[in-house]
């Protein structure tokens, strides 16, 4: 299927790994032009490697910062001062009890999850409205709607994307600039794999699995972790000018955890 993103310029953060490279590469296979993004020279080129590796005519190039920080921010909104789409991927996770979370754990948090997009929105958005299209995408997570025990601070963030994205999408109201948030299940990314690692006791990845369903995520329909490659089909529709009617919406791509039609 055409999405029809052969002369769109797409921004997706932190997506050196996992769902931002695979959101990166499903872009570019549409033939979208995509700004990569790490915190790295060294992991920045290692995933363009693998993004023109999979994609040989693929327009892309990276940015290395931390765009949770406003400086880095700043660099990379000089450096490329107008996008069609931008994804909001960059995000953190940790388990740890409630009791053990500190302040500035909570700030790290918001800073990283929520922060990060909402800079990015700030600059990009009047452009888009000025052009009259554009596609703003935040990665969010069915922990927002269902938080997690055992990362309570992550959850409050994934939440907190979810209402940045209805708010800016009324912003949009009556323009062809939409935006969106979408909500990954349990995703298998190397992220998660150091996840199960910590929580498992070392036991192999299928018992995890299959425990893990049975006990931490007992909703869920998939019964298994989804692939980044599942999130990103979903993310590249989003962007697409295809998704025209979608907007405000907060999309789920999350194996059937939430247990809810709506």
């Amino acid at each position: 299927m055409d999405l029809k993103l052969a002369d769109k310029t797409a921004l997706v953060t932190g997506s050196a790994k996992g769902i931002g490279l695979a959101i990166v590469t499903t872009l570019a296979r549409e033939g979208a032009k995509v700004i990569l993004n790490g915190r790295t020279e060294q992991s920045v080129s290692a995933a363009l490697a693998e993004v023109r590796a999979a994609v040989p005519k693929a327009k892309v190039e990276g940015f290395v910062g931390d765009l949770s920080t406003a400086a880095a921010a700043d660099a990379l909104v000089n450096k490329f001062p107008a996008v069609d789409i931008l994804v909001n991927n960059l995000g953190i996770f940790e388990p740890k009890p409630f009791e053990e979370i500190p302040d500035d754990d909570w700030r790290r948090f918001f800073e990283v999850n929520v922060l990060s997009g909402v800079r990015l929105s700030r600059h990009y958005l009047p452009g888009m409205k000025g052009r009259n299209w554009g596609r703003i995408v935040f990665i969010s997570s069915e922990s927002g709607v269902q938080i997690p025990k055992e990362m309570i601070h992550y959850g409050m963030t994934k939440t907190a994307q979810l209402a940045v994205s209805r708010g800016l999408a009324e912003l949009c109201a009556g323009t062809n600039v939409t935006v969106n948030a979408v909500l990954p299940g349990p995703t298998r990314t190397a992220g998660v794999d150091e996840f199960v690692t910590q929580l498992s006791g070392g036991k192999p990845f299928a018992a995890f699995e299959k425990e893990f369903f049975e006990t931490a995520r007992p909703t869920s329909l998939l019964r298994r972790f989804a692939t980044a490659d599942e999130v990103a089909t979903l993310v590249a529709y989003v962007c697409s000018p295809l998704a025209s009617a979608t907007n405000g919406a907060a999309l789920r791509v999350d194996g059937g955890v939430v247990k809810s039609c709506f």
